[in-house]
């Protein structure tokens, strides 16, 4: 009984912290919903209680990633921080005033999403649907298949590792217009910048992880007359796959930045990088900030969706068995 006693006192301990958050953070909403209007209302005046609710808001986040025992808790602790990141952004924009020019309220902005979802829906079918996910997938399979061919023949490395890494070096607003003169104003233009933005960190990744067999493995496999290819498949490869994954993680963000920034140098009447340029110049920020969060979630969501993919492919691995 003690055990059991001693094994919930953490999670109680959580529990409290948590509830105490959310109750201290309504009583100061109220207060502020409740004073921010009059006309001589000093700001300075709720500062205790907004200290207040800062101190049990790290409480409560860091009681809670103290948790151990379930897999669930890490995800528990990011929502957690990410939803008292929301309240004090919208508890400090309406208490001070701030306007919507210079930085929207959390509500407003979500209010502007969901008028305006059918112009986020096309902005994010036109760039993360069609120049991501292509660009992506093309620049991070040319980069796997020149560094196997690199692999395979050394004397590559002098003349195609070199070329990489020049593609790498060019800017991206240098060769975002030149994409746009090439391939048109559509997707195209903008998957070609993701191909040149995600093939070289690829490439690097393949060649450091085909290296990362050990010696007496390698040996191994030479003992048992092993083909390269089939030392490649059952050995090279297994043993890169952290490097891959870390690659594929990378140039999941590179793509999205890539795409959004050409969309800036030359894009039809749709897309993320379209909308936020278009509604800044119009000042219409609560449109833009609905464009940035979107762009945002995508981000979080694919890599996150591909660090699940890499504890199912490379379970066995000791850097994943280890996290």
């Amino acid at each position: 009984m003690s055990f059991a006693s001693d094994a919930s006192t953490p999670v109680a301990r959580a529990g409290f912290a948590v509830v105490a958050g959310v109750s201290l953070a309504a009583v100061l909403w109220w207060l502020v919903s409740q004073v921010q209007p009059q006309p001589d209302f000093n700001p300075l005046h709720l500062v205790a209680p907004l200290l207040a609710a800062l101190f049990v808001a790290g409480l409560s986040v860091r009681r809670v990633a103290a948790l151990d025992g379930q897999s669930w808790y890490a995800t528990a602790t990011a929502a957690l921080f990410g939803l008292w990141v929301l309240y004090f952004w919208q508890v400090g924009v309406t208490l001070f005033d701030v306007p919507r020019v210079l930085l929207p309220s959390p509500a407003w902005i979500a209010q502007m999403m969901v008028d305006r979802c059918d112009t986020l829906a096309g902005d994010f079918v036109q760039t993360v649907g069609k120049a991501v996910l292509i660009g992506w997938a093309l620049g991070s399979g040319l980069g796997f298949a020149v560094g196997v061919a690199i692999d395979r023949a050394p004397f590559l490395q002098r003349g195609l590792l070199p070329l990489a890494n020049l593609t790498s070096t060019i800017p991206l607003v240098a060769v975002a217009p030149i994409m746009v003169m090439w391939f048109g104003f559509e997707w195209p233009s903008k998957a070609a910048v993701v191909v040149l933005m995600t093939f070289f960190p690829m490439l690097v990744a393949t060649l450091a992880g085909l290296q990362a067999a050990g010696k007496l493995e390698l040996e191994l496999m030479h003992s048992y007359a092993a083909s390269y290819s089939r030392t490649l498949i059952d050995l090279r490869l297994p043993m890169a796959m952290p490097f891959l994954f870390n690659a594929l993680k990378v140039n999941a963000t590179l793509a999205l930045i890539g795409a959004i920034v050409a969309e800036f140098f030359g894009s039809p009447t749709v897309g993320l990088g379209f909308r936020i340029s278009t509604e800044a110049a119009r000042m219409n920020m609560g449109l833009v900030w609905g464009a940035i969060v979107v762009a945002a979630v995508t981000g979080s969501v694919a890599y996150a969706l591909l660090v699940q993919w890499e504890r199912r492919v490379a379970f066995w691995h000791p850097s994943i068995r280890s996290k």
